[in-house]
């Protein structure tokens, strides 16, 4: 069974820094593409992050650009989301998911293409 647990979630100031992991099992972790979303209150899921299995590549909001590092611990079964310079826009309910069918990304993915789906974590900037 595919499991994805997201944690690290919590409240934090204007301007300081978070990582939310996400730890995966069920599946073999070395072909897989890993997205980060978030929701915020009466508003859209949107892609803030994802990363490749097959090469390694990444791609970010153009809103996090800069600020946020996503990056993969294979031998931990573990995608992790570096947040940085955290701004009260930031506030949102944060998942991950993972497509198992198609590794390779071109791009940020809608929701809609990913397969499972961990729970949320809450992140919370105050401003």
């Amino acid at each position: 069974e595919v499991q994805l647990q997201a944690s690290g979630g919590g409240l934090v100031q204007a301007g300081g820094s978070l990582r939310l992991s996400c730890a995966a099992s069920g599946f073999t972790f070395d072909d897989y593409a890993i997205g980060w979303f978030r929701q915020a209150p009466g508003k859209e899921r949107e892609g803030v992050s994802c990363i490749s299995s097959s090469d390694g590549s990444t791609y970010y909001a153009d809103s996090v650009k800069g600020r946020f590092t996503i990056s993969s611990d294979n031998a931990k079964n573990t995608v992790y989301l570096q947040m940085n310079s955290l701004k009260a826009e930031d506030t949102a309910v944060y998942f991950c998911a993972v497509d198992l069918t198609r590794a390779v990304l071109t791009a940020i993915r809608r929701p809609d293409q990913y397969d499972y789906w961990g729970q949320g974590t809450q992140v919370t900037v105050s401003s």
